[in-house]
This record gives structure tokens, C-alpha cells and sequence, in this order.
């Protein structure tokens, strides 16, 4: 950003106006940001000459002319700055400056009237018109047609979150939170509504500096050099932000204009529940260019008239959630937006405590109650959005529209059981035996990770014909008794046994940063896994295998080193067991790398468990093994899951496996974790209480401790984090 504006000498103005306009008469520059002048001739008639600078094209002008000429023909009961063609009948003049500079301006009609800003307070009345009037601009411009329209500058509403990086220049700790705030809501609850919004040609700068009124009404229009192809919401939305900058209560004044404009132009819910997001944007990105310039020119008063008042509201309004100011800018419309949020949290938890068991409990110290998703965010009964890192469920992405779609289409159409022949169950099963080393290419399908590590504990034991199962000190692979049994994380817990059961065998956590061996190198990996074969050495009797994540989720986000698992398979493999991969959490390409994180340490697995992100938040799970170790499992028992594999449940499979291709996600998880361990390495930089970053792709560990030397846990204040990001 440059300070462009040069005043030119009044000569050459006066020069410019007698040759191309035949006009002389008293000239002066006017304030603003913009280089325009006043001229008055000896008639008393007024004039402005706007002049363009270096970016201005001639495409945008014509798109200016287009936009003020369209409204004109359309009738609307407003003064508007007409262009006045030169001698040849131009629209635009130029002149040629001594030092070869080329001038080029445009001659406008005066338009009569005092700013908006100016005229304070706006009674109701003002404040209807103006909402009539823009809805009445937005139907006549929405037939102006012009292929550079399709532009984008600073103002640009639908590219607000260009100006993201700018909150670091604001010094105010509270008031960079205040932006913050401003574009997490712009980007969960307006970004994802721009392509399906309403498009056209809009005005790109209705703020209260360029309506012009008088008595008590609307007159006059100026400042057509922001036009653009953009949401037509927009323009509603940046006349919110300023004609509401000086009213006590700026959402009911809103509201009034609102509701005129939508007796004119009906806005549907999307676009109300754009408004607010909109609103509150387009007054950050006023005060980040606001400081912006200040670095380049702080004298320059007209650059900064609405900076303080900007910040004023922007301080009334994040306090207001987006549901609530929702509903009351919503107040003089037919809509009803939020209007089936039904109970109160407080109402909730108390249902929950009377018709839920008690040990089924809410995350947070206080709860939150969700509304819907989309995407990678969650919405509150507040309609306050957040940024979903904690769900590994709906892997890519809440609702997303192609797995819904496959999910209805199929119920639509037939849901029934593998007892049943249908094409879903195999094509979906030879696409998923696709993903996985060529060795496994027998698949079970069930209906969670609890019931699919259940099911290869059963295989393992109906291949091996034993029993003892050797598993890592703090895993979890599910609730039934069977799976509690092999979860230290479950029996060594608050409510459990505090002892494994004899045929369980515990082995240590591969943790290069807290355990015996240190480093993520192989020299770490193999001790690890050498430990694994000195528990094997004291077992008493045969074993039917190790389950393990491949990588340790509950046990603490750990990566294990190089070489554990080639080391710690051929002990246990030596000793007659299988090896059983939980990839409940961390499969389908999360890691970035690989689509499975086994396939990180080179190595093949005689069974792999897969769950949670398999549906997308639907219930599917599956095991995938070996075709032998399958038949082993049929000893004349039959295997058959109700549910398992449904038409269904296959259909949205299917569907999660195409989005992960077609949007690339496994090469994004890849890119995004990188970013993110990068950002998270610059902090333990600064703060000594993080002791420790660990991931890969998006499977990421913060390791927080009281002492970086004794590795004292900090506990308390990991709890106190969860519960503070939850409320940024």
C-alpha cells in the first residue's frame, strides 16, 4: 500500500478543464481518500473531477459509467453522479503533464445533499429508505454485465481474510482478540456460504461518508470506484457496518434497515445468516488498513475518520453471540433464523442427568450443546462456531455434501443384510483391500472400533489356538469387557481393576521422550522392541499375538521409534502370535505420508483393525487380515453382524474413500501437519512449559510439564488449556 495521492497543481487542472470540457471557474481539492476537485463555474453550477490513478483501468471505469447509468434508467428516487462526456463525447479525459505524465479524469454531476454522517441521528424513516434504497440498487445492477467486474481489491469482502495477517499490527492484546474472533467467524460462517450466495455487480462502499440525505431522507449515492462482482448481500452488509457505527443499539437500528430491504429484495436465511459475520468484517478489515496506513502516512487525517468509531462497535458486537444478533437483525423480517435450537444447555444437563447413566459424561467444565457442522467446524446453541482438531470421527469434514448424498441415496433405495447379495459389500471391500498391502485382502465388517478390535481378538485366538495377548501400557481399543481387559488405560484407570488380568501382558509405552530409551532413532526402536521379547521370555505358555496402535493415541500421542515394530513383530511372531494393528485413529491417510500409519516403519500386519473415520461419523468398522488366518476363523461357527457391512453403511464407506482421492486430503494432512509442528515448535520455543511436540501429518501431540529436566507432568494445566482454547 502506497500514499498515491499527489494534489496536481490548480493550472493544471483549470488546463484539463477548458480543453476537454470547455469549462473554467473556480477549482479546489477535496478532502477524502481519493483525488477529486470542486469546480464551480461562474454560473454558480458545480461540478467533480475525479481523477484516476495508475491502477485504475479503463475497464473499471466503464464498469463505474455501466453501474451509475443503469440506475438512472432504472428510476430510482436518488441523486447519482452522472458522468459528463467530454467535447469528443468521451468518457474519460486525459492530458498529457509537462513531465509526460498522463492525466486522466472524469467530469461528474454535483449531487446535492449532506453525508450521512454528518445528518446524526437517523430516524427510523432514513433508516428504511436506505434499506429500500439498496435493495432497489441490487435489482438494477444485477443486469450490469462486464467481464473485469470479476476483480478484487482491498475492500473485497468475499477475500476479507487477505487482511488475517494484519491483527499483528494492531497493539491492543484485547483488540487483536477481537479480530481474531471477527475472522474465525467470517471463515466457519461465511466462507463456506459465498459460492451458493446471490452473485451481481454491487456498489462495494455504501458507507455512511457516501449516502448523502436531506430531511430525514436518502438523496443521493456517490462513490461508484469499489464496484465489483461480489455476494449481493455485501453491500447490505458493509452499510450495516457504518450507518450503525453512531447508533446505541447498532443491531435493532440494522434490523430496521433490514427489514426494508427485504420487502423489496427478500433475502433468503443464508444471506440473514451471513449479515452478521459480514458486518463485523467488513469493520476489521476497516482497522487493519486503518494501520496499515498508518505506517505510511499517520498525518493523513481522512484515512482514519471512522477508526476509533469502528472499534467502538466492534467491541459492542463480539460480545454479542451470532445466533442472538442473528435473530434480532432478523426482527423485522418473516424469517426465523435459529429458530430450532431447542432446549437450554442448563435444561440439557439436567435431562442428561435424569434419563442418561452417570457415567456417560459431557466434555469441558461447562458443556457445550451443538447445533450442527460443516466442514471443519462445529456450531454452538449460540451459533458460535469452532475449529474442530479434536474429532476424529468425521475425517473429512462434518456433513460433508458427497458422503450425505451417498448416505440418503442408499436408504432411499435398499438397507438390508450380508445374509443378502448386493454389489456394495464387495465392491466396497476389494476398494478398501486396494488401499492395504496385497497380503490383506480378506475383510469383516462391523459397526465400531470396540466390536472390530473384539472381532480380531477372536481371529487371532481361533488362528493360534491360545489365548495370552500382549498389549502397550496406556492403550485403549474399546468398552465391552473383553476389550477393557486389554486396555490398561481402562483397567489401570479410576474404576478399574488397577491389575491385568493373567492372560494380559503389558509391555512398555515406545515413548522417545518420557520412557527408558530416549530419541526416535532405531538404536531407541529396537530397544523398545527387544523389551517386547524379554516379556515374551517369561510368559508361561503360548501366545495368540499384540494388539498395538500404530500409533499411541490414549497412550499419549506417541510416535514410536524407528525399527519397534519390525523388532518387537519377529519376537512375537517367533513366538507363535499374531500382530494386530489398531488404526481405529490413525488410518485413512492421516498421517499425510502413508494411508496407513503402520506403513510408516515398513512393516505388514498379520490383521489391521479400522474404524471411526471409515463412515464419516456413521457407524462402520472393519478387520482386514490374511486370506489364511480368515479361514481359520471359519471353524463352523458363523460369523454375521446384523448391521456390519449394510448397503448403506458400504455406500458412505465408499463414498469417505472417493472424497479422500478427490480432494486430496491424505497430500493436505501431509502439508497442514507440517505447518502446524512448525507453529508449534516456535512456541516451545518461547514457552518452557511445553515440554515436548510430537506428530505426524494431522495426528499431533503438546506434551506440557512443570520442569523440562524432571518431566513432572502439568497436569492442571493441561486441563486449564482445553477448557481456555474452547472459549478463544
Amino acid at each position: 500500500m502506497v500514499d498515491t495521492k499527489r494534489p496536481y497543481s490548480i493550472e493544471i487542472i483549470n488546463k484539463l478543464m477548458e480543453i476537454e470540457y470547455g469549462l473554467s471557474g473556480e477549482i479546489s481539492c477535496l478532502a477524502g481518500e481519493n483525488e477529486n476537485y470542486l469546480i464551480q463555474n461562474k454560473n454558480g453550477d458545480r461540478f467533480v473531477l475525479k481523477l484516476a490513478d495508475a491502477e485504475t483501468t479503463a475497464g473499471t471505469i466503464e464498469i463505474e459509467h455501466l453501474a451509475v447509468e443503469r440506475l438512472i434508467d432504472a428510476g430510482l428516487d436518488i441523486q447519482l453522479p452522472r458522468v459528463i462526456p467530454t467535447r469528443t463525447d468521451a468518457i474519460q479525459a486525459c492530458l498529457m503533464a509537462e513531465n509526460r505524465e498522463e492525466i486522466r479524469g472524469r467530469l461528474l454531476e454535483f449531487v446535492e445533499g449532506k453525508a450521512w454522517c454528518r445528518s446524526l441521528p437517523a430516524e427510523n424513516g432514513q433508516l428504511e429508505g436506505l434499506g429500500r434504497i439498496i435493495a432497489e440498487m441490487a435489482e438494477a445492477m444485477s443486469f450490469v454485465i462486464h467481464p473485469e467486474a470479476k476483480r478484487t481489491h482491498q475492500w473485497d469482502l468475499a477475500q476479507a481474510d487477505q487482511h488475517r495477517s494484519g491483527i499483528s499490527l494492531i497493539d491492543s492484546p484485547e483488540r487483536r482478540q477481537i479480530l481474531e474472533w471477527v475472522f474465525h467467524l467470517y471463515a466457519a460462517s461465511v466462507k463456506p456460504l459465498l459460492k451458493s450466495l446471490p452473485q451481481s455487480l454491487i456498489h462495494g462502499d455504501i458507507n455512511d461518508d457516501n449516502v448523502l440525505v436531506a430531511d430525514g431522507r436518502v438523496t443521493g449515492i456517490l462513490d461508484f470506484g469499489d464496484c465489483l462482482t461480489n455476494p449481493t448481500i455485501c453491500d447490505l452488509a458493509i452499510a450495516l457496518a457504518y450507518h450503525t457505527l453512531d447508533e446505541n443499539k447498532p443491531l435493532e437500528a440494522a434490523s430496521i434497515i433490514i427489514g426494508a430491504y427485504h420487502s423489496v429484495r427478500p433475502l433468503s436465511m443464508d444471506g440473514m445468516m451471513a449479515i452478521f459475520p459480514l458486518m463485523c468484517t467488513r469493520l476489521a478489515v476497516s482497522v487493519i488498513i486503518s494501520a496499515q496506513r498508518k505506517k505510511i502516512n499517520p498525518e493523513r487525517d481522512s484515512w482514519f475518520v471512522s477508526e476509533e468509531r469502528a472499534w467502538k462497535n466492534l467491541e459492542v458486537l463480539s460480545t454479542t453471540g451470532h445466533a442472538q444478533a442473528t435473530i434480532i437483525l432478523a426482527g423485522k423480517t418473516d424469517l426465523e433464523p435459529f429458530k430450532d435450537r431447542g432446549a437450554l444447555v442448563t435444561e440439557l444437563i439436567k435431562n442428561r442427568q435424569k434419563f442418561l447413566g452417570p457415567s456417560v459424561s459431557p466434555s469441558y467444565d461447562k458443556p457445550l450443546k451443538i447445533l450442527h457442522g460443516k466442514g471443519q467446524y462445529l456450531y454452538d446453541y449460540n451459533g458460535r462456531p469452532f475449529l474442530d482438531l479434536y474429532n476424529n470421527v468425521c475425517h473429512v469434514g462434518h456433513c460433508h455434501p458427497k458422503v450425505v448424498q451417498a448416505g440418503q441415496e442408499q436408504m432411499a433405495r435398499l438397507n438390508t443384510n450380508t445374509r443378502y447379495l448386493y454389489d456394495g459389500l464387495t465392491a466396497y471391500a476389494e476398494k478398501l483391500c486396494d488401499t492395504l498391502p496385497h497380503e490383506l485382502d480378506t475383510c469383516f465388517f462391523v459397526n465400531s472400533g470396540t466390536e472390530a478390535n473384539e472381532l480380531a481378538l477372536r481371529i487371532a485366538r481361533a488362528y493360534t489356538l491360545q489365548k495370552d495377548m500382549l498389549v502397550v501400557d496406556n492403550a485403549y481399543h474399546g468398552h465391552t469387557s473383553s476389550m477393557i481387559d486389554i486396555s490398561p488405560y481402562k483397567f489401570m484407570g479410576k474404576g478399574g481393576k488397577g491389575r491385568p488380568e493373567p492372560w494380559v501382558h503389558v509391555v512398555p509405552v515406545p515413548d522417545g521422550y518420557r520412557g527408558e530409551f530416549k530419541g526416535q532413532k532405531e538404536d531407541a526402536g529396537q530397544a523398545y522392541g527387544n523389551k517386547v521379547g524379554e516379556i515374551i521370555s517369561t510368559i508361561q505358555s503360548p501366545i495368540a499375538g499384540f494388539i498395538t496402535e500404530s500409533l499411541l493415541s490414549c497412550g499419549g500421542q506417541v510416535i514410536p521409534p524407528r525399527e519397534y515394530f519390525k523388532t518387537a513383530f519377529k519376537h512375537v511372531r517367533n513366538a507363535g502370535g499374531l500382530c494386530i494393528m489398531d488404526e481405529v485413529q490413525t488410518g485413512f491417510g492421516r498421517v499425510g505420508s502413508y494411508f496407513w500409519a503402520f506403513e510408516l516403519q515398513n512393516i505388514i500386519p498379520d490383521i489391521v483393525v479400522m474404524g471411526k473415520p471409515m463412515g464419516n461419523g456413521h457407524p462402520i468398522s472393519a478387520v482386514v487380515t490374511r486370506r489364511k488366518i480368515a479361514e481359520s476363523f471359519a471353524n463352523g461357527m458363523e460369523f454375521f453382524s446384523t448391521f456390519g457391512g449394510n448397503p448403506v453403511s458400504c455406500a458412505i464407506g465408499m463414498a469417505v474413500l472417493d472424497v479422500i482421492k478427490e480432494e486430496g486430503l491424505q497430500e493436505h494432512a501431509k502439508q497442514i501437519g507440517t505447518r502446524i509442528l512448525e507453529g508449534l515448535e516456535d512456541l516451545k520455543n518461547k514457552h518452557d512449559i511445553i515440554g515436548d511436540i510430537r506428530g505426524i501429518g494431522l495426528f499431533i501431540g503438546i506434551e506440557l510439564v512443570k520442569d523440562r529436566d524432571t518431566l513432572a507432568p502439568a497436569t492442571r494445566k493441561a486441563a486449564e488449556m482445553v477448557n481456555r482454547m474452547k472459549n478463544r
